[in-house]
């Protein structure tokens, strides 16, 4: 007999009400979705076509007029493509990896046979969280610090940067060990996908009868995994690229992408990982220093003091709001009460919490460039052929701008209270002072409000 669809009011309970049980099977609804993720020439079109738009961007970046005025790849590269990586969080998890242009020329070079048919050390799992980290906090102090979204050639060395090591990985070892174990771009995203509403997970029923274990090994001369993960492996979204690459080599059927809450995955991890629990506070601290830099006065006295050193203004900004962001993580977990267990062991139920607002916060600092400069993209790009185009140029009105800001503040500080609810509620019950629970919900409502008069 065959089982029915779900209604749209199933898939909208998923969604907003939260049930650790409860999802979606897209590829039930949507079956032309999983033809998409088994024919691979769907893909392969389109990371081509990434590739090639990539490739010019840099050559733009390095060649074309330096007038921020006068290159409109400033825009594509901060304003349409970061925004769009930001955006992607949200719906398609870690999906961006999967077309993402930087392993490119290493999948090439890996076809032509120029790699060393070897894996990545064990050592690289044990250290890999620390060096990502410290290479995105590398890339946002450098964006902040020379204005690198008004500088062509700096942004096109950023990308080379990325590029480069991703080359030189796909060369050492099989696979993307780059993407797997040290991108600074992979990392956000792999903490921000576990605030998707999809999840890409296997059929463990299913995955028992497997004696191949072809979605990691590979098979007929088709490799497996590119993050040597495979299907039977995956419980969370840190890692998986939702690439769809197992799909045509498991013999079961077994890979399935589900529609789920938001908040699932940050419930049930609490804060565990380190890839999240260094990434969180630094990338709150980061965009607080960002709209300091960029939209209060105060920084430009500061500026002045400090002799008119922009690395050492911005980095002095951002340490003090990366230690407040500490403090408030250390403080929710005394306050939380509860931080460690005999089989989950240690972890910090605050990280979770503050999650929405990390990653909402990022978004309205993209989407806030994306607004403020797309209506000077075609006069931009008219002056830089060489053509006038200046009666294309519009003004989004501001106000439209706060109130969209707002609005995705707003969204992060409920999620940040429904975290706090569902832990206090269902994960601790009993456990949390009621007390506490209330302290909990004023230091998010002041995270809340300092976002507020900050953007």
């Amino acid at each position: 007999m065959k089982a029915s669809k779900p209604k749209w009011k199933e898939i909208l309970k998923t969604l907003f009400l939260y049930d650790e049980e409860a999802r979606v099977d897209l590829f039930a609804l949507f079956p032309r979705l999983k033809n998409f993720f088994v024919r691979r020439r769907y893909f392969a079109f389109i990371r081509t076509l990434g590739d090639i738009l990539f490739t010019i961007l840099i050559l733009v970046g390095l060649f074309g007029p330096q007038d921020p005025s006068q290159n409109a790849m400033l825009f594509l590269s901060w304003g349409v493509w970061w925004t769009s990586v930001v955006l992607s969080w949200f719906f398609l998890a870690r999906m961006w990896c999967a077309f993402c242009p930087f392993p490119g020329l290493g999948r090439l070079l890996q076809r032509l046979g120029f790699y060393r048919k070897r894996l990545p050390p064990r050592d690289f799992s044990r250290y890999c969280a620390y060096i990502a980290t410290l290479l995105f906090a590398l890339i946002i102090w450098i964006e902040a610090v020379t204005h690198m979204k008004y500088w062509p050639f700096g942004t096109a060395l950023l990308l080379l940067f990325i590029l480069a090591g991703a080359t030189v990985f796909s060369v050492l070892y099989k696979g993307q060990a780059w993407c797997r174990h040290f991108c600074p771009m992979g990392k956000i995203t792999g903490s921000a996908a576990t605030m998707a509403i999809i999840e890409f997970r296997p059929d463990h029923e299913k995955c028992r009868y497997c004696k191949t274990f072809a979605c990691k090994r590979g098979k007929d001369r088709v490799p497996g995994c590119p993050v040597y993960l495979g299907a039977y492996s995956v419980r969370n979204n840190l890692l998986c690229f939702v690439c769809g690459h197992c799909l045509p080599l498991c013999d079961y059927d077994s890979p399935r992408i589900y529609l789920r809450h938001p908040l699932k995955e940050l419930i049930i991890n609490k804060g565990r990982f380190l890839t999240c629990a260094y990434i969180i506070p630094f990338l709150i601290a980061s965009q607080f220093a960002r709209f300091i830099q960029e939209k209060t006065h105060w920084y430009k006295l500061l500026l002045s003091k400090l002799g008119h050193s922009e690395a050492l203004s911005f980095s002095l900004v951002l340490l003090i709001f990366f230690l407040i962001c500490l403090f408030i993580i250390r403080l929710g977990v005394h306050l939380f009460t509860i931080y460690e267990d005999e089989l989950f062991g240690r972890f910090s139920p605050m990280v979770p919490v503050l999650v929405p607002f990390a990653f909402t916060g990022e978004l309205i600092y993209r989407a806030q460039y994306f607004l403020e400069n797309i209506g000077d993209f075609l006069p931009t790009l008219g002056r830089q052929l060489g053509y006038n185009w200046e009666s294309f140029s519009f003004v989004v009105p501001e106000s439209m701008i706060k109130i969209f800001s707002i609005f995705v503040l707003f969204l992060g500080f409920l999620g940040s209270i429904y975290t706090a609810y569902i832990f206090y509620r269902y994960e601790f019950e009993g456990l949390i002072p009621k007390v506490n629970f209330l302290l909990i919900i004023l230091l998010i409502f002041c995270v809340m409000v300092s976002y507020f008069l900050i953007i």
